[in-house]
């Protein structure tokens, strides 16, 4: 853990560690931390749901969200060198201003408001997911080592609590978007302005709990050797930051899942929301759905992270997830078609349940196993999750107008198998003890 020692020198020394170093500073930062995400991801998420539907005109909404996820791809290239350099926590503040402009471009939405404010914002994202699961693990590992705890464990249980906590912000996000405009008519200026408004409230309240987190640092071997660094330097740290991970094998076996998580999001975003829910419960019920895939998310997420403790754990929770998965692409390629009567309504909300159950067992056990594995070098590690989720969002994002439902559900079947193979290729390594012989350099 950094050093996290306060300006005031006047303070004893054994006091201020004292005082960071108590187990129940830990928890707090975790449970700050989870509420901060809730606060911004409330906002944010319901403002990408309504994204292609509020700005329509010209496609202005959807092409704004491909830019940005385009952006974030390129800008979790440089993450990891950026979060060293700034810290954690102060990366988790900045990332943060790149969401509230974002929503506040919404406020008067036109290309060049959207698209400068999109592109930050993919820098802004990139930062914040890498300061994340840095700061993350490095709050679970000091917790573990304060309070004589498996560190597998206690790394399972914040990532629990953290996705489980997040998650819910696809049920307040979308109850405030539903709720705010009840009437069914987004494209409605006042009430679009209205709840755009609100949301950004809502992440100027975010925003300011994040400054109540401790610093910490989760590489801070590092850190010295990065305090003065030439143009030259800087470029080489970048390029080493980048193609350095490619060389562990461990890497090279979970790119596939890292690539399959974004997909399996931007799949619920960009596909089953206007093929499968708006076609059986209208516009109107994309909320709804959302909410409901939200609460599955959440509370798997929860579950799972108490059931995280090792390599093995995390292996036989993913393919619990993956079948919830696997269950909704085949019954789409084999059987699924939209229906009239209650059955054409439940259909699409248990479809939300099972995708939001896998959401939250991936999105919580792929942050775990990183923590565990890449225990120096957190913010490469996270670095590559957000590269390749980003690209395949990114992806879809531009695809999607052009392929049909069913050839998306049989990419994500593919997708899906080919990344279980890999992943049980890395647990057979890791859990014959191969792991230290794959380690990078």
């Amino acid at each position: 853990m950094g050093s996290i020692t306060s300006p005031d020198e006047s303070l004893p020394l054994v006091d201020q560690i004292a005082s960071i170093n108590h187990p129940k500073s830990h928890s707090k930062d975790v449970h700050v931390l989870s509420l901060a995400f809730l606060l911004v991801f409330s906002a944010y998420g319901a403002v990408q749901n309504l994204e292609s539907t509020v700005n329509d005109e010209g496609d202005l909404g959807t092409i704004s969200l491909g830019i940005l996820y385009v952006s974030f791809m390129i800008f979790s290239f440089f993450a990891s060198l950026t979060v060293r350099k700034l810290g954690s926590k102060n990366a988790l503040l900045l990332g943060t201003t790149g969401y509230w402009l974002f929503t506040a471009a919404n406020l008067k939405p036109n290309w060049y408001t959207m698209v400068p404010a999109s592109v930050y914002m993919g820098f802004c994202a990139s930062i914040i997911w890498v300061g994340q699961g840095t700061y993350l693990t490095s709050t679970a590992r000091s917790h573990a080592r304060d309070c004589n705890l498996h560190e597998g464990t206690v790394i399972g249980n914040f990532n629990g609590e953290f996705w489980g906590i997040y998650a819910t912000h696809q049920v307040i996000g979308n109850l405030l978007a539903l709720f705010l405009l009840k009437d069914g008519n987004k494209g409605d200026t006042s009430g679009a302005t209205m709840l755009f408004f609100v949301f950004l409230c809502i992440l100027t309240f975010g925003c300011i709990l994040m400054c109540f987190l401790h610093k910490r640092d989760g590489t801070l071997e590092e850190q010295p050797k990065e305090s003065s660094i030439s143009c030259s330097g800087f470029v080489l740290s970048v390029a080493k930051s980048v193609i350095k991970p490619l060389f562990d094998i461990r890497i090279l076996l979970i790119i596939p899942l890292f690539a399959y998580s974004g997909l399996q999001q931007a799949f619920v975003w960009a596909e089953f929301t206007k093929k499968i829910v708006k076609p059986a419960l209208g516009e109107s019920g994309i909320g709804g759905s959302m909410a409901v895939y939200g609460a599955a998310d959440a509370i798997c997420s929860l579950v799972a992270g108490r059931f995280t403790s090792s390599v093995s754990s995390v292996t036989w929770i993913i393919v619990g997830g993956s079948s919830a998965h696997a269950i909704v692409l085949l019954w789409i390629l084999l059987k699924y078609s939209t229906t009239s009567g209650v059955l054409g309504m439940v259909y699409p909300l248990l479809m939300a349940a099972a995708l939001g159950i896998g959401d939250g067992v991936l999105m919580t056990q792929i942050n775990a196993l990183l923590g565990m594995l890449f225990k120096h070098d957190l913010e490469g590690a996270f670095a590559q999750l957000k590269v390749w989720q980003s690209l395949s969002i990114a992806v879809i994002f531009f695809l999607t107008p052009y392929i049909s439902l069913h050839m998306m559900a049989a990419i994500m079947l593919t997708a899906l198998c080919i990344s279980l193979a890999a992943f049980f290729i890395l647990t057979l390594k890791v859990i014959n003890g191969s792991s230290s012989n794959l380690s990078a350099a």
